[in-house]
């Protein structure tokens, strides 16, 4: 391929609909993608019919296989190694990319000088989403000024662009993650804390429609543990530290009393809320449920989102 040639990855799983509706938006960019590469976490391979379907028109370069067994580490990993673009760009298969993605992700990467780009995924809530969902903003992620090293415990898939050669050599994603979910942080985690410099695109932006099954407090709840048993397990494996700095008895300890203090001022809260609203009880609730995940990684356990 030519020189700052691009790879979109995409892992997908049963979500036919969704990749080709993204299939179609990469097929508009402004700059091109030189391939897309989807790799199907189904073995009933559900999204073969698309794939093809997308690349009879010839508008796009594509490589489609099957990842039969149940692992998002995995899948990705496959993606990674089907590629063969300098750079990937990583999208999930339910989000749509404005016609300027991929472009304005490229153009900050030779801007800001970096290794890698993250933008924002910025969801969209159905018309008729409870009010008290719209108020709370619950889906909104983080954003930062373009230009700007993203901090670590913002690192995050879904909308990311990283020179190839950083993922060379092994499988980078961590198949221990493969059913929980985690991946993507941990693998962007180690790669900041080997000095790779990850930069904030706020102009990159793609759409993330957010289904009608996760409009609801348990699955809010779910996600805010799951995101605080992420945190908890990179912070005891040194994650947020400087590299080669040991997680000891008395940083462990710390995190522990900080998340079970919090826990429980954040339960209280959630309780005294209540009558300002259901979404102010919810904001409290879900920081119970985060600092819960954080303890819960202390004695193994972790949701398996994708079990």
């Amino acid at each position: 391929m030519s020189a700052n040639s691009v790879s979109v990855c995409i892992a997908t799983c049963r979500r036919p609909d969704r990749l080709a509706l993204l299939l179609d938006d990469l097929k508009r960019q402004t700059r091109a993608p030189d391939e897309v590469v989807v790799v199907d976490n189904d073995d009933r391979s559900s999204a073969r019919e698309v794939v093809e379907h997308a690349a009879a028109d010839g508008l796009l370069s594509l490589r489609y296989e099957v990842q039969p067994v149940k692992n998002i580490s995995l899948t990705r990993n496959r993606t990674v190694a089907l590629s063969q673009g300098e750079w990937l760009a990583f999208i999930d298969d339910d989000e749509r990319a404005p016609a300027g993605w991929l472009e304005q992700l490229q153009s900050a990467a030779g801007a800001f000088a970096a290794d890698g780009v993250l933008g924002p995924v910025v969801p969209v809530l159905p018309q008729d989403a409870p009010e008290w969902v719209k108020r709370g903003r619950f889906y909104d992620w983080p954003r930062h000024r373009s230009g700007s090293l993203v901090p670590a415990n913002h690192l995050r898939f879904g909308n990311v662009l990283l020179r190839a050669v950083l993922l060379q050599g092994g499988a980078p994603f961590d198949p221990a993650y493969g059913l929980t979910g985690g991946e993507d942080g941990d693998l962007l985690s180690r790669l900041a804390q080997a000095g790779t410099r990850m930069v904030w695109c706020d102009e990159a932006t793609v759409l993330e429609p957010v289904e009608r099954s996760r409009l609801s407090v348990r699955w809010l709840m779910r996600r805010s543990m799951r995101g605080g048993q992420d945190f908890a397990k990179h912070s005891l494996a040194g994650r947020y530290r400087r590299a080669g700095l040991y997680v000891g008895t008395a940083q462990r300890a710390a995190l522990f009393g900080r998340a079970a203090s919090q826990l429980l001022a954040a339960g209280v809260l959630s309780l005294l809320s209540w009558p300002l609203g259901r979404e102010r009880a919810t904001f409290w609730l879900l920081k119970a449920c985060a600092n819960l995940g954080k303890l819960s990684a202390f004695w193994g356990w972790h949701y398996r989102e994708y079990a």
